[in-house]
């Protein structure tokens, strides 16, 4: 797990009608039982069996982001990396924004890659003033402590989280929180657990300032560590999706503090539609991640257990994630003819592997980069490859339903290229207008 692998390029975009395709395999699934979708068992049965009783409440995640080990530029500023240290003496606090809510909170903390154990003094959970994100401020009198099997520390071991106590706070649906956390005695290793790609700024202040209303004189970094999910005590109803990514889902080319990465504009819509208001929506992606191989993080297949298996009431994945492997194999006829059967055979493996633990699954198919200096080839070895995949999304009814982000931002005048007003300007990432296009080509019905 701990390998540090670099990748220049990132992913990919597509063009102005949303087309949803519903394959005859994810009619079965949503409608009638068909074999390897619906029930699971390739059975048909007469009369679906009863669902099980929900409980009235139960434990959700309503927010998420992967773990990464960090690469040397996104490590802590000065003066909170030393050789061998991170942290000492120092406050972190960090704002996120949650999706479903509920009465009840506890937080993840991840030291998935450290070189040491991961020493937590103190923690604190609060809501940010005036709800704002990446601000150092919280609202006064929202602070509450966390504490740890009744500790009011935690000694995370190498490679393992560790899961705070309940905390009482009623959270409203889309509501930001600031967490904060003291660690006196640092980390003692180079070798750290963060999530890099944030969009949102978070803030380093020496001493203990755990429970402080605000920061002066804190050092921003827009970056998150450690901190890697936070669940909430919601209505049996409440269930989760989450979504499998690169850049494109970790919101490259969305505003720092804005919060329009396309999973936030989706999960706006959703809370606009009473069938939909009790979906958690769990981004679960990084610039540079691949499906096959090592990127920014671990591939899709090593990381589907700990980022989807094991996540709290997720029902439902959405699959968007290939053209990083696609842009990164050698742009020759053989090469993208096995990187795009490889992809096909991967997204079986996903498909199978979620399917046994009863989560849907729906594939998006990949955004075109043409123009791109990276990916974008003279010959068009890796656009066949994309067309290769994406024909098979669409078509090979694996999926449990298709969402065709391609066809929602590629150029109708020329679909090997993304519109030329929704993107960021390297024709592989979106700007928000795109992001706000693959939102809204989810449709609600999917999820009800």
């Amino acid at each position: 797990m701990r390998r540090r692998s670099s990748l220049t390029g990132l992913l990919t975009a597509g063009a102005l009608a949303a087309t949803v395709l519903v394959t005859s395999q994810a009619t079965g699934a949503l409608d009638t039982p068909a074999p390897g979708a619906g029930d699971r068992t390739g059975i048909h049965t007469s009369a679906a069996p009863a669902a099980p009783k929900r409980a009235a409440r139960h434990w959700v995640n309503t927010w998420t982001s992967m773990p990464q080990l960090t690469e040397p530029h996104n490590m802590p500023p000065a003066p909170f990396t030393d050789e061998g240290l991170v942290m000492e003496d120092t406050t972190l606090r960090q704002t996120i924004r949650v999706t479903v809510g509920g009465d009840k909170v506890r937080l993840r903390f991840s030291n998935a890659f450290g070189g040491a154990d991961l020493p937590i003094t103190a923690a604190s959970v609060a809501f940010p003033e005036g709800g704002k994100a990446g601000t150092d401020a919280i609202r006064p009198g929202t602070s509450r402590p966390l504490t740890f099997s009744g500790r009011p520390s935690a000694l995370v071991p190498v490679g393992a989280q560790v899961v705070s106590d309940p905390v009482d706070m009623r959270v409203p649906a889309g509501a930001g929180l600031a967490v904060t956390l003291y660690l006196a005695d640092g980390q003692a290793s180079n070798d750290i657990t963060s999530h890099p790609g944030s969009r949102t700024t978070s803030h380093l202040l020496r001493g203990d300032h755990v429970s402080a209303e605000d920061l002066p004189g804190a050092t921003a970094a827009d970056h998150w560590y450690f901190l890697s999910g936070v669940e909430t005590w919601s209505a049996g109803s409440t269930r989760a999706v989450a979504v499998l990514g690169d850049s494109l889902t970790d919101g490259r080319g969305s505003t720092t503090n804005g919060n329009d990465r396309w999973t936030d504009q989706w999960f706006d819509r959703l809370q606009t539609r009473r069938g939909t208001a009790r979906l958690a929506v769990l981004n679960q992606a990084a610039g540079g991640n691949r499906v096959l191989d090592d990127g920014l993080g671990p591939n899709v297949l090593a990381r589907l257990d700990r980022d989807v298996l094991a996540q709290t009431g997720v029902e439902s994945l959405i699959v968007f994630e290939g053209v990083n492997d696609i842009g990164t194999a050698a742009a020759t006829e053989a090469a993208q003819k096995r990187v795009a059967a490889d992809l096909i055979a991967a997204y079986e493996q996903i498909v199978t592997r979620a399917h046994a633990h009863g989560i849907e699954v729906h594939g998006a198919t990949l955004l075109p980069f043409g123009g791109n200096e990276m990916y974008d080839d003279p010959a068009g070895h890796r656009e066949r490859a994309r067309q290769t995949v994406n024909e098979w999304i669409r078509t090979s009814g694996r999926f449990d339903s298709v969402i065709d982000f391609d066809r929602a931002v590629r150029d109708p005048a020329d679909p090997e290229r993304l519109h030329p007003g929704l993107h960021d300007g390297d024709w592989l990432h979106l700007n928000p207008a795109g992001y706000g296009r693959l939102a809204a080509a989810v449709p609600g019905r999917l999820f009800r």
